[in-house]
């Protein structure tokens, strides 16, 4: 990822978001961010709905241009042009099955922990909601010259490994998402000018086209199947039912039995007659 550490090296960049959004400016970032917007497109095409969320490290890349939806959400940690909600991907402020489409823009890639940041996206997803991850692939080309770069201490990608398609197809799996659809962007990194460069686009392009692995980005589209999440019920209402259960219910008065003589009775009285 060329540019990266020498945006940090500078001190142009002084945190991810700024780092991030240093590089996506540059050549190569712009060529991505554009594969990226396209392959998007494709599935906003698809997901309907009332509400739709971007998550992410950048606050300038909203790639919901061609959504259907109206109300749109671009959540971020820092005010931007474009974001309108500020918030901790880990800590969104919305409720439970809310969300209908939800991007996550490198959500992943940079975040302490995540899985749980994956676990938060998924609570606020309804049933049958649209998911679209876009993150950087650790095993491609591209991962590798990061996870050089990622040695020197100034770098966005020290101690970060990101998050591996393997592993994020795991984790959707546990949490009840269904993948639909994998594109991978970027598999030949590109490097010099004039014909060794349109040499190396022509053939990422191929690579693109025929989505081989290696990609330097991967777009994931899954869906959440799970049903909405059972809310327990409030505790005034589970001890009303306790009290409810205590209280006897009243018992209806037992009939009197009709008077049915025997014969041991009728002869008796029989008696009782005759000895007047």
């Amino acid at each position: 990822m060329e540019g990266l550490t020498g945006c940090a090296k500078t001190g142009e960049c002084i945190d991810i978001l700024t780092e991030l959004e240093s590089w996506y400016s540059r050549e190569n970032g712009q060529y991505l961010l554009a594969g990226t917007r396209t392959a998007v497109d494709r599935i906003l095409d698809t997901a309907f709905g009332y509400h739709l969320l971007q998550t992410g490290c950048t606050r300038g890349h909203a790639l919901f241009a061609a959504s259907p939806i109206n109300h749109r959400i671009y959540a971020a940690q820092r005010a931007g042009e474009q974001v309108t909600l500020l918030a901790l991907a880990d800590e969104l402020p919305l409720e439970s099955d809310s969300i209908d489409t939800l991007i996550a823009h490198h959500t992943l890639d940079f975040a302490d922990n995540p899985h749980q940041v994956l676990r938060e996206i998924q609570r606020v997803l309804t049933p049958q909601g649209q998911l679209i991850i876009v993150g950087f692939n650790p095993h491609s080309l591209l991962g590798f010259g990061t996870r050089l770069r990622g040695i020197s201490r100034k770098s966005l990608w020290h101690g970060r490994k990101g998050v591996s398609q393997s592993r994020l197809t795991d984790w959707l799996h546990l949490l009840g998402c269904e993948i639909q659809d994998t594109v991978r962007l970027g598999a030949v990194p590109l490097a010099g000018r004039g014909a060794l460069r349109r040499w190396l686009m022509r053939l990422d392009g191929w690579s693109n086209r025929h989505n081989l692995p290696g990609g330097g980005l991967y777009i994931v589209h899954a869906i959440k199947q799970v049903s909405g999440i059972h809310r327990p019920r409030r505790q005034w209402q589970l001890r009303r039912e306790r009290l409810i259960g205590l209280v006897p219910k009243p018992t209806a008065a037992p009939a009197p039995t009709p008077f049915r003589p025997t014969r041991a009775g009728v002869a008796q009285q029989k008696k009782s007659s005759e000895g007047k």
